[in-house]
């Protein structure tokens, strides 16, 4: 089975990135007591030629009231003292400053005799650290523009590995989501495709299933939630392990798809939800199978030396969550003793033809496999070939979730 490589990526965002300083200047809220006046900062001009603005703040209480949006950096003398006043932590200061301006650059200020006290600052999160009887306005000037940038990497890079992160543990849930289908000891083949119509997402409103009975019996089932959001696609999920469940507990057909329609009207964030259906119940000999249809397109039965068919859709009863109490009745098909059976979502056959407004439909999807066919192409072959024409004759990507699957026998 292949899904696409990448992940939903939908979470909370983390800080915002710092403004780009702006074309007249660089602003500096400097932080200190200096209660003796020894230290002066020096005026400065950036690279444009424009004056670096100067705000002075003696303690963090006036620090937090000057630090509006405008600010790109914050120059903090180590000698201030923080809020715990302990005097095992040297650097408190400067952990309430980064606990207060997360996302500004930071350069500590202190004396050369205190060189390890400054590399510790920097360890903790500070950009840069300068020392008190060097500093000049060109120095200063040249490490505020080297700290505002490295602190805009540091955090895009933060936030592109924080990305990565959530898409691969979104990637490994939605995985985890997709079926596996249960056919162990009933001599059936079983491929599938997948690819929903949302953009960098895994799974789509589309849903499919394929479980084997204890009495031998295998049951599939394949079904589309309309819409294509990730509250369409948590409500396809929901479906299909509730099918998977009421399959197993022994409900089949006009009973199965009633009580799959309670949960729907139950579980759907909105009235006008609805969801199409199709199941397969292949009798323990794979000779005989019920269909119902619930809105859904019919299958494709293929048999040895036959062209391609569409089954009867005559008796199709309304898609789910339309219609209190309806009633959806079951078809009994004779299959023989070689066949495959092709189920699909409308995505595989609504795409266009060309660039007019021409659909696929179920006679182009029945002439791709039939060409297939002729080509020798079975199982998961037919299906790549078959989703590749329909994508080619689209012009591209598909906008619609697509969900196909193939049972084979002989």
């Amino acid at each position: 089975m292949s899904v696409p490589a990448t992940g939903q990526l939908e979470a909370p965002a983390i800080e915002a990135l710092p403004a780009a300083p702006p074309d007249n200047g660089l602003t500096l809220l400097v932080i200190g007591e200096d209660p003796a006046g020894s230290f002066t900062v020096p005026e400065m001009l950036d690279t444009e030629g424009n004056r670096v603005r100067i705000r002075t703040a003696r303690n963090l209480t006036e620090a937090e009231r000057l630090l509006t949006d405008d600010v790109q950096c914050i120059l903090l003398d180590l000698a201030l003292p923080g809020p715990c006043k302990k005097a095992e932590d040297e650097l408190d200061a400067l952990h309430a400053v980064l606990r207060l301006a997360p996302a500004h650059a930071v350069l500590v200020l202190t004396a050369v005799e205190d060189g390890e006290r400054a590399a510790e600052a920097v360890r903790v999160g500070a950009q840069d650290f300068l020392f008190r009887d060097e500093l000049d306005g060109r120095l200063l000037s040249r490490a505020i523009r080297y700290a505002v940038e490295r602190k805009r990497s540091d955090l895009a890079q933060r936030q592109l590995t924080e990305s990565r992160l959530r898409a691969q543990e979104n990637a490994r849930l939605e995985r985890g989501l997709l079926p596996t289908p249960l056919l162990q000891g009933s001599g059936l083949r079983f491929a599938a495709r997948y690819r929903p119509g949302r953009s960098r997402a895994l799974l789509g409103g589309d849903f499919y299933d394929t479980v084997r009975t204890p009495d031998g019996t295998v049951h599939a089932m394949i079904g589309d939630v309309c819409g294509h959001g990730p509250d369409e696609a948590a409500l396809g999920v929901e479906l299909r392990i509730a099918w998977r469940a009421l399959t197993f507990a022994g409900l089949c057909g006009d009973q199965l798809l009633g009580t799959l329609q309670q949960v729907l009207e139950n579980e759907r964030a909105d009235e006008e939800i609805f969801a199409t259906l199709c199941t397969v119940d292949i009798a323990p000999d794979g000779r005989r199978a019920g269909v119902c249809l619930a809105g859904h397109p019919a299958p494709l039965a293929i048999r040895a030396g036959r062209a391609p068919r569409l089954l009867p859709a005559d008796d199709n009863g309304p898609a789910l969550g339309l219609l209190p109490g309806a009633r959806w009745p079951r078809r009994e098909i004779e299959l023989g003793g070689s066949w495959s059976l092709m189920m699909y979502t409308d995505g595989l056959i609504e795409g266009r033809v060309g660039k007019g407004v021409q659909r696929l439909g179920q006679e182009g999807m029945v002439d791709i496999v039939a060409r297939g066919l002729t080509a020798g192409l079975r199982g998961e072959e037919l299906l790549d070939n078959t989703v590749t024409e329909v994508r080619a004759l689209n012009g591209g990507e598909l906008t619609d979730d697509l969900a196909v699957l193939l049972l084979d026998r002989g």
